[in-house]
């Protein structure tokens, strides 16, 4: 007897989960999914990069319903003197004209998004969205002229800092407290950015550059992978206090799924319902309208259920089990972030 309720169980369980995959389903045709942060770039353009363990590829994208995937191109901390710096820059333009060239050989299936109605346009196309931007300013030294560069390649996100204080500002992971926050070159970097559109991402900074940022910009400023410190007390993570700053001035979180950020529970513990733990916290606390996703696919995020682009619908699954309205899974999955870029772009024409 014990059995067979156990087993009709399991067909209930079986079947609400696959009306809620068709609910799903059908709501990813209305809306538009954004994920804000991935490392795929430089493993895509990698000489015989094996696409079975590549994370956010065009095919995996699709298959999980994401309609705008941002492809920065990562850099990695080098000293701060004149000769690093320079061919820093010099390896971020090559690397971000191999991926600009991948893209564009391949314009059945995607296309670089240069703007907030460009990913709208590519939707109603069937095309994916694919947005340039930067892992960690540090190869635009102390030039600002190179900001005009990365841009005209399509650059419209830069995330300030890696692990490391570099010449803009102090970092979160190892600081050692360089610059108290901004730096006067990383202010006029704010500036610049600013006066371009390209948006401004404090993932990796410290908490004295975040409202340094939040002070100086004329636009909304964002984390674009981010979970929250109250759950797990990484340097990495953001305060209450951190949160509803960003919130304040019109930005938004975008939660990221490695396990590193959002638990310290085992591996084989950590599921799309920690993530959405996140999500929720950060919803119950600033509201729905400062949330959005940030995977980190191919730079350290992903976990159980989740191991791929291509599991990205579940995780509208598990939000409308726990009774997300198809309303704040559109502002979740792109319309939060869609208002900040627009803001970007509005502040931008201001400026001219």
């Amino acid at each position: 007897m014990l059995l067979l309720f156990a087993a009709l169980g399991f067909t209930v369980q079986q079947d609400e989960d696959a009306a809620l995959l068709k609910r799903a389903e059908k709501l990813h045709n209305k809306i538009i999914a954004i994920d804000t942060h991935t490392d795929t770039a430089l493993t895509l353009i990698r000489e015989r990069a094996d696409m079975n363990k590549v994370q956010a590829d065009f095919a995996k994208l699709r298959a999980g319903r994401v309609d705008c995937c941002f492809y920065p191109i990562f850099v990695d901390q080098g000293p701060l003197e004149d000769a690093s710096r320079d061919s820093a820059f010099d390896w971020t333009v090559a690397k971000m004209k191999a991926i600009r060239a991948y893209i564009e050989a391949r314009p059945r299936e995607a296309r670089i998004a240069l703007t907030a109605d460009d990913i709208v346009k590519n939707k109603k196309r069937h095309r994916l969205s694919l947005v340039m931007g930067i892992e960690n300013g540090y190869p635009i030294g102390r030039d600002l002229s190179r900001v005009q560069t990365f841009y005209d390649l399509g650059t419209r996100i830069i995330t300030l800092s890696h692990n490391y204080d570099n010449d803009i500002c102090d970092a979160s992971r190892y600081p050692q407290n360089t610059w108290g926050g901004l730096s006067p070159f990383g202010k006029e970097l704010i500036k610049e950015m600013n006066r371009l559109g390209i948006i401004v991402d404090c993932s990796h900074a410290s908490t004295a550059t975040l409202y340094d940022c939040l002070a100086l910009s004329t636009a909304p400023v964002i984390c674009s992978h981010s979970c929250v410190y109250a759950i797990k007390d990484h340097p990495r993570n953001l305060t209450d206090d951190e949160i509803r700053a960003i919130a304040a001035a019109g930005g938004v979180i975008q939660v990221t799924t490695g396990r590193w950020a959002l638990s310290w529970l085992p591996h084989a513990e950590v599921n799309i319902g920690t993530f959405c733990d996140h999500v929720e916290y950060i919803r119950n606390l600033v509201g729905v309208e400062y949330v959005g996703i940030g995977t980190d696919f191919d730079g350290g995020g992903g976990m159980n259920e989740l191991e791929d682009a291509s599991k990205m619908k579940m995780i509208t699954v598990e939000l409308m089990r726990r009774g997300w309205t198809d309303r704040e899974l559109e502002l979740f999955w792109g319309g939060n972030f869609l208002r900040v870029w627009r803001a970007v772009e509005k502040a931008a024409e201001s400026a001219k």
